[in-house]
Parts: C-alpha cells; sequence; structure tokens
C-alpha cells in the first residue's frame, strides 16, 4: 500500500490522527472523529491554529471561553449543503458533544494568534462550480485566500460527480517561490457515494521520483508532500473531499503539470 495512503483506524471513535511528524512534512495536521449521540471530545490547540469541520451531524461545541450551541445541519454529506464550521485560535481548548451521529474533522496547522475563534458557514458558503464537462465539480469553499479567517490554514470542500476528474489539469504547489508558486501540503479525506464505491488519486512529480496511483475508499485520507493531485470519480461513484492546506505563507498559487498546460 502506498505510504501516501492513510486507512482509517475503525469505524467509531478517532479514525485519522496524521500529524506533521507522521506525515513527514511540517505544516499540516488533520484528524477525523466519528462519534455516536451523546459522546464527546475535546483537544488543546496548543501551538496550532484549528477549523473544526462538521462533516456530518450535529454537536454542541464549546471553545475559546465561548459556547457555540449546536453545528451541523446535514446528516449526509452528499447533500451538499454548506458546512458547519469554527475557527478555534492557537492557545485555547475546545469541546464537542455528540448531539446525533456524527463525523468531525478537525483541520490544524501552525497559529500565530492573528484571528479570533469565529463560526465558518453556513452562511457564506456557496456551492460553485468549477470546471466543464467530465472536468466540472463543485466547491465548498471554507477557508481559502480570499477568506481572512485564519493565520494558516486553507480548508475546502469538493464534490465530483460520477465519472468525472477533479484537482485537474493536474497542478503542483511545492516549492515557496511566490507570486509564481507557494509551498503548501494537503490532505484529502474522501468519501464516496455510495460508501462501497473507490475513486482514483494520482501522486507524480515532473522527474518521476514520485509516482504513486492510489484506489481511495471511503474514509481514506491521501497525503500530497509535493507534486501534481488530480482525483477521478468512476461512472457510478461520487467522490467527496475535504482538502486542508499549510505552508509559510497562506497563498494558493500552483503550476501546471507540462502535458496539462494547453488545458489550463
Amino acid at each position: 500500500m502506498s505510504h501516501l495512503l492513510r486507512k482509517p483506524f475503525g469505524t467509531h471513535g478517532k479514525v485519522h490522527d496524521i500529524t506533521p511528524h507522521s506525515a513527514g512534512w511540517r505544516y499540516v495536521g488533520f484528524a477525523v472523529h466519528r462519534l455516536r449521540a451523546g459522546e464527546e471530545v475535546g483537544e488543546v490547540t496548543g501551538a496550532r491554529e484549528v477549523i473544526l469541520v462538521m462533516v456530518e451531524g450535529k454537536a454542541a461545541i464549546t471553545a475559546a471561553g465561548q459556547d457555540w450551541g449546536t453545528l451541523g445541519a446535514r446528516m449526509n454529506v452528499f447533500e451538499k449543503t454548506p458546512p458547519h464550521c469554527l475557527y478555534v485560535p492557537n492557545g485555547h481548548d475546545w469541546r464537542a458533544v455528540a448531539q446525533t451521529d456524527c463525523t468531525i474533522a478537525v483541520c490544524s496547522a501552525p497559529g500565530v494568534g492573528g484571528h479570533a475563534a469565529r463560526r465558518i458557514g453556513p452562511d457564506g458558503i456557496t456551492l460553485t462550480q468549477r470546471g466543464e464537462g467530465a472536468n466540472t465539480r463543485w466547491i465548498n469553499n471554507i477557508a481559502m485566500e480570499n477568506e481572512d479567517f485564519c493565520d494558516s490554514l486553507l480548508v475546502t470542500e469538493v464534490f465530483t460527480p460520477a465519472g468525472n476528474w477533479s484537482s485537474y489539469p493536474s497542478h503542483r504547489h511545492d516549492e515557496d517561490d511566490y507570486p509564481r508558486i507557494t509551498y503548501l501540503e494537503e490532505t484529502y479525506y474522501h468519501r464516496l457515494n455510495p460508501a462501497n464505491g473507490w475513486a482514483l488519486q494520482r501522486v507524480y512529480t515532473d522527474d518521476g521520483s514520485l509516482d504513486e496511483t492510489m484506489a481511495v475508499k471511503n474514509h481514506d485520507v491521501a497525503l500530497v508532500p509535493r507534486g501534481h493531485h488530480p482525483c477521478g470519480a468512476p461512472h457510478g461513484f461520487e467522490l467527496y473531499y475535504l482538502n486542508v492546506m499549510a505552508g509559510p505563507l497562506r497563498k494558493w498559487r500552483f503550476v501546471p503539470a507540462p502535458e496539462v498546460e494547453t488545458l489550463m
């Protein structure tokens, strides 16, 4: 199995716990909690900022000394409604109590105390089309560059229809050379509809020193330390993924793969 493909630990509790150390990089952390109604989870952010994404279900959340009430509305991620999220700065803590069965993603990156805790979505998040034809996909931007919510994090959701490509034309963001390109590590948290489906993700560099193609399944996470990283959803399987990116500069600048430059 590819070292870039991380399988969930199980179907309940903390099923992913990806840290910069375990990923072999410097910035991005990513965890997933799958809770039953009544269960709770909480953490201290330490030196890292966090965005909690209610992927599915509802939870009552307190964080940074405030009661944020119950977050979450969609019970199945493929409803495609805007997510409920919460930004928690570094140096604080958070606690979530599941009101229903729920899936909570914890996106993290280095924080410098530059932003206050805040709700993100569902207001202000609009499902937006990107691409055309067999390259069409639908985006829920949670905290990308235009949203000045965070110190380091860039977070977005993508829905790719069955039979379509996504994160395509192939592109990379693995050099710290702004404004031409920025260095951003990235995780992909994959979900499939139906749940027993699969999709493909390739991660490859121009020189071929890294070239891996992974069959991703429901709840898998793919790591993108460098290189291009397109995804494909076979006919019959709809693909969702939650992207987390971070690096030394909170800007998303990329370079296309040579073979697809004419498609950009």
